[in-house]
């Protein structure tokens, strides 16, 4: 069986998503999937986020969908009984860390520094989010990091687009990025899901 791990990597790719309305997370994750990207990343931004990612672990099993945005614990235990297969944090939350690292649930912590980084290896873990990857310095910072941490991966997040994607990718050490540019929030707000596919392809073939 593929791994989560494996899954991201090879997707090169981790779609940021903020969804208002649970109604959109269905049609959006089968616009992913049409595209060539069934990944999905639901934060805990919007009180949609829980059902949405219930809604979408129902209706597409195969599509991997996890919770972003996660901060607390209570958003963590929720996420995982919603049905998501991995979470991602913007910084570090230990007591966040911990339950996943006791539940077997894959969870990249934000990290930007290299006391963060320390910190986060320390639970053993070897993918950190680089976020926000554009006021950080971006690919240099990601280098420079690496130089010191040879075994760790990274998934850059804010600020990674299709014009500085490739750039991202081309770094060994980076398995995937995060962005929303293919998913646009106005385009699920009106529903152009048929847009969002060829965005959404777009993007696919540029990270390929």
């Amino acid at each position: 069986m593929i791994s989560v791990q494996e899954k991201i990597a090879n997707a090169k790719l981790l779609p940021v998503i903020k969804l208002d309305r649970v109604e959109d997370a269905v049609p959006l994750a089968e616009a992913l999937s049409e595209g060539g990207l069934p990944v999905m990343g639901i934060t805990f931004r919007t009180d949609a986020a829980e059902d949405s990612i219930r809604a979408v672990s129902k209706a597409y099993p195969d599509v991997l969908t996890g919770a972003g945005t996660v901060i607390t614990l209570d958003q963590v235990k929720r996420a995982h009984d919603a049905g998501a297969k991995y979470v991602v944090t913007p910084g570090i939350s230990v007591s966040v860390i911990e339950y996943c690292c006791l539940n077997k649930i894959p969870v990249y912590p934000g990290a930007c520094t290299p006391s963060e980084i320390i910190q986060v290896m320390e639970f053993g873990l070897d993918i950190v989010k680089f976020f926000p990857a554009a006021q950080y310095g971006g690919l240099p910072t990601v280098k420079a990091l690496s130089a010191p941490f040879p075994a760790l991966k990274f998934v850059p997040t804010g600020g990674v687009s299709e014009s500085n994607l490739r750039e991202y990718l081309a770094f060994k050490k980076v398995i995937a990025c995060g962005g929303s540019w293919m998913v646009k929030d106005d385009m699920i707000k009106a529903g152009d899901f048929k847009g969002i596919v060829s965005l959404v392809k777009e993007a696919v073939a540029l990270a390929k």
